[in-house]
């Protein structure tokens, strides 16, 4: 097997692949935002290799994997127990992962659909943050977390994470134009900033911001500057688009320490997870997306779906048909700031919920 590696940093993504010996055969930059020149990159050295290409990521960055995947490429993950210390801004670099993969094969791994970027890590659901049990019952003025009270009736926050990523992004806020609906978009750093554009459009259009970490890590595996940087680096690029600060932070996979909640209350941020799990990620297919949000609405009122992470045709196929029964069940369509953030959220058990939120 030939192993490639894929890491991160402020400026982008680095590729870079080595033979059997370890070796490094190639290697090259990506800007961040758009990822069809890396895809063709992997997939022509994939094309040519004689041996079976790996791509491997970290548990730092969940952006890829499903577009890795979706491409026809083979993923997996190694994990932080098998690689040297990170910077805070990055990952390990790409040649890094790649010979800790061609050292142990056997340590690594393999990603698929069905498992998304935590797949296998059985660790995952004991980092689950539980905020209501750590809210307040009456909110203060200052208090930026959303209070747990009584629910309110007939309101319903739409939420698009992993974006921006078009052409959905777009095809999204078309839609949204047209039903006169609004929503909240929780933004990739890595995506706000290669499509700087999008991300002014969602503002200008009324949307929701909010901030859903630079690279989409498994936050119980960063330390405190690492987070720091995580949340800042989107912050920045947000506000390089809109003149604006985002206000509401979304923790991939809905997982992290109290720490990190901490961190947020100091800083007047809200940690807002969600109630209602469309799983678009999996690609049942448009019906099933729009069944299981308009069937859920018991659940809550906050609803999760990506406008970025992979292909998202279906969530855009499902959108249209998702709104006109919320209208003609007189829901009112509101920010995810402005309804609380229900009960304590466990993705079930082998779901793209422990890898792709």
């Amino acid at each position: 097997m030939l192993f490639c590696g894929i890491s991160w940093g402020p400026v982008g993504y680095r590729a870079a692949g080595v033979d059997a010996a370890g070796e490094e055969i190639f290697a090259r930059d990506f800007p961040p935002g758009p990822l069809d020149g890396l895809i063709a990159f992997l997939r022509a050295h994939a094309a040519s290799a004689d041996d079976e290409l790996c791509c491997v990521i970290d548990s730092t960055n969940g952006t890829l994997d499903l577009h890795l995947l979706t491409a026809g490429l083979v993923v997996y993950r190694a994990d932080p127990w098998l690689l040297p210390t990170r910077p805070v801004d990055g990952s390990v670099p790409a040649t890094t992962l790649a010979k800790a993969a061609a050292h142990d094969p056997a340590a690594i791994t393999r990603l698929a659909l069905s498992s998304g970027t935590l797949g296998g890590r059985t660790d995952a659901p004991d980092h689950y943050l539980h905020i209501p049990a750590r809210l307040p019952r009456h909110g203060t003025p200052g208090d930026r977390q959303p209070e747990y009270g009584a629910r309110q009736p007939r309101r319903v926050a739409l939420t698009f994470d992993d974006g921006p990523c078009p052409p959905y992004t777009d095809r999204i806020l078309d839609i949204l134009r047209s039903y006169r609906v609004t929503a909240s978009f929780f933004c990739i750093g890595l995506n706000a900033a290669g499509y700087p554009a999008t991300v002014g459009r969602i503002a200008e259009e009324g949307h929701t911001l909010g901030n859903h970490t630079w690279s989409h890590p498994f936050l119980p595996d960063l330390g405190p500057d690492e987070f720091s940087f995580q949340i800042e680096a989107t912050a920045t690029a947000i506000s390089t688009a809109t003149g604006s600060r985002p206000r509401l932070v979304r923790p991939p996979y809905g997982a992290g320490r109290p720490e990190v909640l901490d961190w947020l209350t100091e800083r007047d941020l809200t940690c807002v997870l969600w109630d209602n799990d469309s799983r678009d990620w999996a690609a049942p297919g448009a019906a099933a997306i729009t069944e299981r949000v308009t069937a859920r609405l018991h659940d809550g009122p906050i609803v999760l779906l990506h406008d970025g992470g992979g292909d998202r045709s279906q969530t855009v196929a499902a959108l249209p048909a998702i709104i006109e029964r919320l209208l003609a069940g007189n829901y009112t369509f509101v920010g995810a700031d402005a309804v609380h953030p229900g009960p304590a959220y466990r993705p079930e058990t082998g779901g793209q919920g422990d890898g792709s939120d």
